[in-house]
This record gives structure tokens, sequence and C-alpha cells, in this order.
């Protein structure tokens, strides 16, 4: 990727600061005028037209009926407001109430999707997680964070999640990096189930899984990892935060690298192999 997936969402917020700007200039009011009529410092105008920061939906209401905004314009604004600070999540924000409820708030999204398109390129998809390996990571989560729960319950929940490769309502195209088989989390044993458990993931009708090996030509170099699901939004988890992509340029985009990334992948037997080899590897 030539951006950063958030530097999307700043672009987004810059646009909106540029409409609320372009409402003031329409309505003849100077920024002294609005922040007057609004009981502001003036100095919040000019954060608000800058897009440094994010705004909240009362002041854009305000912004508007200061300016002498039609109803259905301030709601059209408050919407793409709305999707801009559902797009940009801090996970330090959605970990408060612990990291068992951050699994389940995300299950009724992953039960409306019918086609999930995944690359992950450090770590098994959630999904596709036994128990034993969610444990491990999320129990390094929850260190790296400094959260109080260890992760056990959260990794039941994730494993809960799994029914739905098997509901018949869900199709999955995961492609993953071979690296991700050499990576150990956990102990032996742990890596060896979780390996395991890959072999017997692939047998499913709902679930295509491809590799691509380390010896492959690379034509697409390796990216973030993200989820596209079905044809509306691409979910793209950094260190820092959750980032949905939904502005159609760059759903196309993400198609095409997970396109690219699907054609270096091996599927089938020769799927098999690494991973067999993986594991006599441990």
């Amino acid at each position: 990727m030539s951006t950063h997936p958030s530097s999307s969402v700043q672009q987004a917020r810059e646009a909106l600061a540029a409409r609320l700007r372009e409402i003031r200039l329409d309505s003849g009011l100077s920024a002294r005028a609005v922040a007057a009529a609004c009981g502001w410092h003036e100095s919040k105008c000019s954060r608000m037209q800058s897009g440094k920061q994010a705004v909240a939906d009362a002041d854009i209401k305000a912004w508007c009926a200061a300016c002498g905004v039609d109803e259905r314009v301030v709601a059209e604004l408050v919407s793409i407001n709305r999707q801009l600070d559902s797009a940009y999540v801090e996970w330090r924000r959605t970990q408060r109430g612990g990291l068992k409820r951050l699994q389940d708030a995300v299950m009724p999204l992953w039960e409306q999707t019918a086609n999930f398109r995944i690359y992950e390129p450090g770590v098994v998809p959630g999904f596709l997680q036994t128990e034993g390996y969610a444990s491990a990571l999320l129990a390094r989560i929850a260190d790296f964070f400094a959260l109080p729960d260890a992760g056990e319950e959260a990794a039941k929940a994730r494993v809960e999640r799994q029914r739905l490769l098997y509901d018949g309502g869900h199709r999955f195209a995961v492609v993953i990096e071979e690296s991700v088989l050499r990576t150990s989390l956990g102990d032996i044993d742990v890596m060896a189930g979780q390996l395991g458990h890959l072999l017997d993931i692939m047998t499913l009708p709902s679930v295509a899984l491809g590799i691509i090996p380390f010896s492959v030509l690379r034509d697409m170099w390796p990216v973030e990892g993200f989820w596209i699901l079905d044809e509306e939004q691409v979910v793209i988890e950094t260190v820092s935060a959750k980032i949905t992509v939904r502005q159609a340029g760059e759903l196309d985009l993400y198609r095409r690298t997970f396109s690219e990334l699907s054609s270096m992948a091996v599927h089938g037997r020769a799927a098999r192999s690494l991973i067999t080899a993986a594991i006599a590897a441990l």
C-alpha cells in the first residue's frame, strides 16, 4: 500500500472540515461570528475547520444552525461524522471493557457477513485459532496493553465464533504467509495443535486456505493484515487501532491486493505439505 490505512480516515476528516468551512463561507459569517452564535471561543472554530481532530455531532449541529443550513445537510454531515468515528477506533478505547467483551462485540458483524476474504501475514486468523493458540496470543495482548484479564474467557469467545464455519451460510477465503506457520505462540503442544487444526479446517467446504511460501517469487509484497467483509468494508488491525475502510476506491484497492496475494499462494496438497513440514520442524 502506498499509504497507511489511517491516512484515508484523516483525509475524510479533513474533507468534512472543508465542508464546514464552505458552509460558513456560503453563509457570509466569519469564524468569530459562528463562535459567538455557538457560545464558543474562536479557536474552536479554527480547530473544527482544520480537520486535525474529531468533531462532536452536537458541534456540527450547532455550526449548521448558526449558518442556517437545511436539516437534510445537517443529517448528512452527522452521518459522515459517525462513520468517521467508527472508522478509526483506538484499542485503548475498545479494550476498556476487557478482551472478552471486545470479542463478543464483533460477533453481530461476523454473523451478518456471508463472504470473508482474509489476509494475515503474522498470525493465524481468529476464526481458525485453537483455544490454546488464542489464549497464548490474547495473553500477550493483555500483557502488552496492561489489561486486567489474561484472555482465557476471550479465547473461549473467539473459538465460539468458529460455529460460523459449519453453519453453511458463510464462506472464508483465507491467505496467510508461510511465516505464520513458523511463528511460535505458546509451547510446542499449542503449536502442534494449532497446525493440526489447520489441516482439519482445510477439509471444510466453507474454507479455502492458501499459503504464500517463503520461496515464491513475489508479485505483491507483504502488507498489513486485512479482512474484506462481503463487498462493503475492510477491517484492518494495527498496533494502536482498528480501522474500517468503506470508500469504493479503497475497497477496490484491497480487493486487488487480495487477488494478487491469493495468486501467489498454494492450496490443497501443496498447502498441506507446508503445514506438515512446519509440524515436523517443531
